[in-house]
């Protein structure tokens, strides 16, 4: 089947590097591999507590101004990964044009134009998993918008009580599923940025896996941000400066 496929053991090996990469920081980052506790779900945490504040408003023009952002980011990426599967398509048709180029560069050699086109059929499928992950998670916060006014108008003790809670719990999970879905679609945009280095060798592309692998546990579980969400702030009278650490 491997001759078939016209790939080489070495870029077989590379592949599967790279799923596993991509598995174990979805798994990492959903707090589902390790104890560090994720941006992700750090982030998720506040998602809760903005819904269980956002009940305590009567006036919610700001929870609705802050959805539809979210929204409107959903929509950009959706909107990109439809690009990018075009510039796929073309880049299908161009095959010749682009083994030429890929000719050229002093590491490794052309690859075969079967196997071209079956690296491209793969950037196809994670741009198209993207896009899906971004219009579903568009579609989720769409849903997270009628379950925020959904939750009752609070009145003293009213925002305490059993149908409160409920309308604040599923406003939150769908909040936080959105979010689910829209950083799963994320991810892919930044492992296709790995996934090029298999155009060119793979070692490459294992190289290129593991720099964006770094960089995505970086800022999952050691960035500045990640300590943004989780810190705390310094101590009253110290004159301590509260600009974040830089990324």
């Amino acid at each position: 089947m491997r001759d078939s496929l016209d790939l080489s053991t070495a870029d077989l090996a590379a592949l599967g590097l790279f799923l596993a990469a991509w598995l174990l920081h979805t798994l990492a980052s959903d707090g589902r591999l390790v104890s560090r506790v994720s941006l992700t779900t750090a982030m998720n945490a506040q998602r809760e507590t903005w819904m269980r504040t956002m009940a305590e408003r009567e006036i919610r023009i700001v929870d609705t101004a802050i959805m539809s952002g979210l929204q409107q980011g959903t929509a950009f990426f959706a909107s990109s990964s439809l690009i990018a599967l075009g510039g796929c398509f073309a880049l299908l048709g161009a095959s010749d044009r682009v083994l030429e180029v890929l000719s050229d560069l002093p590491l490794g050699g052309a690859p075969s134009r079967s196997a071209f086109q079956i690296k491209v059929l793969g950037l196809v499928l994670i741009l198209a998993f993207s896009f899906f992950k971004f219009g579903w998670a568009y579609r989720l916060f769409n849903y997270c918008t009628i379950l925020i006014g959904a939750v009752p108008i609070p009145h003293g003790e009213a925002s305490r009580n059993p149908v409160t809670e409920t309308a604040v719990w599923r406003a939150a999970q769908m909040n936080m599923l959105a979010g689910k879905h829209f950083n799963s679609g994320l991810r892919g945009v930044f492992f296709s940025i790995g996934y090029l280095g298999w155009f060119v060798d793979p070692v490459v592309f294992v190289l290129s896996t593991l720099l964006l692998l770094a960089v995505l546990v970086r800022r999952q579980f050691f960035s500045a941000a990640r300590r943004a969400v989780i810190g705390q702030p310094p101590g009253a009278g110290k004159g301590r400066s509260m600009r974040p650490d830089s990324q």
